[in-house]
């Protein structure tokens, strides 16, 4: 690693909070110290008990409201975060054989645990180069299509529809809480709070349909063997009654229930849109103008407004500008790390302030005109 310039950025230019993350992401700190304020009677006590309980119930009700959950469907939560939920719908709503539309790190990350399932066909993978997405296609012969609404490995904002008779399984991890959807064309919107709901990580939540809890109670009919912990059927008992399966991370609860009523008191998840637009817009448009930057997406629909890749040109070292960044307080601007490209990676969340990213690109300006 080469030496580091030590360059100084003003204290004018610096964003007022320097947290950047795409995840973990910025959380509101007054939640933080609302939270130290419970003292004892949140945090320690039992997950079964009303204190708890109330909490998962107050996530459950804001969700159906910020996504004005259509007739039937439920919110189901558990234990493990998208990753495990990826085990889990490999055991517990694939009943024979999925397709998977793959435009990135995590897309690519379901399907890859799907294809490793011994009782599952397996399944029809269509990729796209990463930057850029896969045209939804129908696909015969499966029971599942499973899409990425936003790859946090990229930032690609990617299509999805409903095709055929099939479920429909949607990762909205990174815009979950940011970005509407049209719930009628999914069956299992499924997320993790620690990108845009600005929470902690160690849970995952699902919106379900009629007939996604259909395939969910049908299977754990079935002889398939399927693990307790990773049981479909199992987190939507539980959900039913508040709680989950085993022990969830009492911080993650209660940050995600106050950035819930944070959005929804705001005007929920439109407004929550309409915010990371204008904050992701500002970053595309300083790439588009630079002399030494350039947006990574190409094509402008597919860019992400929660996550912003920026190609920096070859005579500036990304990883560089980055390790300047951390060394003033401005920190997680860097590329995914599989990637392996010269670039920054910007989270622009609901919680990321216009003017914090108006600081971030003066500041990466000061220090590309210092080195």
């Amino acid at each position: 690693m080469t030496e580091l310039p030590k360059i100084a950025i003003p204290s004018d230019l610096l964003p007022g909070d320097g947290r950047f993350g795409s995840g973990p992401s910025r959380i509101d700190t007054s939640f933080v110290h609302d939270l130290a304020k419970t003292g004892a009677d949140f945090l320690g006590t039992s997950h079964r008990q009303p204190t708890v309980r109330s909490v998962l119930h107050s996530v459950q009700d804001g969700i159906r409201e910020m996504y004005d959950l259509p007739d039937g469907y439920e919110v189901v939560l558990g234990v493990g975060g998208a990753t495990a939920f990826w085990d889990a719908a490999a055991f517990g709503l694939i009943e024979r054989r999925s397709a998977h539309f793959v435009c990135g790190e995590f897309s690519n990350k379901f399907a890859s645990s799907v294809a490793a399932a011994p009782h599952l066909d397996p399944p029809v993978v269509v990729a796209a180069d990463p930057g850029s997405a896969p045209i939804p296609t129908a696909v015969a012969d499966v029971d599942t299509s499973a899409f990425i609404h936003n790859e946090t490995s990229t930032g690609v904002m990617a299509p999805f529809v409903r095709l055929g008779e099939g479920l429909v399984a949607v990762d909205g991890t990174s815009a979950a809480g940011a970005v509407p959807i049209d719930l009628d064309a999914v069956d299992a919107y499924y997320f993790s709070p620690q990108k845009a709901l600005g929470s902690e990580g160690g849970l995952w939540i699902a919106l379900m349909s009629p007939a996604a809890i259909e395939r969910v109670e049908a299977l754990a009919r079935t002889p398939r063997w399927i693990p307790e912990f990773l049981s479909l059927n199992t987190a939507l008992v539980n959900s039913r009654k508040a709680q989950t399966y085993n022990t969830p991370a009492l911080t993650t609860l209660y940050l995600l229930a106050r950035q819930i009523d944070l959005v929804n008191s705001r005007g929920g998840i439109r407004w929550a849109y309409q915010t990371v637009k204008t904050t992701s817009e500002h970053l595309y448009r300083w790439a588009e103008l630079s002399a030494f930057a350039e947006p990574y997406v190409s094509n402008v629909e597919l860019r992400s407004p929660t996550v912003v890749t920026i190609d920096l040109n070859a005579s500036i070292e990304a990883a560089t500008v980055s390790r300047i960044l951390r060394t003033n307080g401005i920190v997680d601007t860097e590329s995914y790390r599989k990637l392996g490209r010269n670039q920054l990676r910007i989270a622009t969340f609901p919680n990321v302030p216009l003017d914090d990213a108006r600081a971030l690109t003066a500041c990466v300006d000061y220090i590309v005109d210092h080195l």
